[in-house]
């Protein structure tokens, strides 16, 4: 049994679909849409509502198929390369319950040739509404080594192309934003 034929892990959509083949001519939506799913009756808590776990789930899920589309899949993986997660902060907005259909836009906010900072929001496919956004920051590893490592040029241009494509994109309120309680002076 490989890890991929593992059961007893976390196991995305997209696992085993082969990266998107780039085209350079194709148009780049802003923002990208990558990631549609429905709430399964799973994900509910004893609110009746998706977990709060079950977000991140699906955001993961999103940063996930945004891989496939820029070219990072097993492949890539198996080569000694992929995609970690190092910081992640999200705002629930609404509730979602089971079997609303979800729809979800990544933004790419920035990249740097080891760094990617991206903003996903979730909507209700139906409704529009927003329920939920995800800020993150992911480095690219050399997995044998754990370390921080350039990603290809290919993947570099590709990245260079959908943030132009995303430039003119107003940056969400969310981002960058800071947990804290205020004080007023005395």
């Amino acid at each position: 049994m490989t890890e991929t034929d593992r059961t007893d892990r976390v196991v995305t959509p997209y696992e085993g679909a082969a990266a998107r083949a780039w085209d350079d001519a194709a148009p780049i939506a802003a923002p990208l849409c990558v990631h549609e799913t429905r709430v399964r009756p799973e994900w509910l808590d004893y609110n009746g509502h998706m977990s709060e776990s079950c977000y991140l789930l699906v955001f993961g899920d999103d940063s996930d198929a945004f891989f496939r589309y820029i070219g990072i899949d097993e492949a890539y993986r198996a080569a000694g390369h992929s995609l970690y997660t190092v910081e992640t902060h999200i705002f629930n907005r609404r509730e979602a319950a089971a079997d609303d259909p979800l729809r979800l836009t990544l933004h790419l906010l920035d990249h740097d040739p080891k760094r990617l900072h991206v903003f996903h929001a979730m909507h209700n496919a139906e409704t529009g509404a927003l329920l939920a956004t995800a800020e993150q920051m992911l480095l690219h590893v050399a997995t044998g080594s754990g370390r921080t490592a350039p990603m290809p040029e290919p993947l570099q241009r590709r990245l260079a192309a959908i943030r132009a494509a995303h430039a003119a994109l107003s940056v969400p309120d969310e981002v960058g934003h800071v947990i804290g309680i205020p004080r007023r002076a005395s």
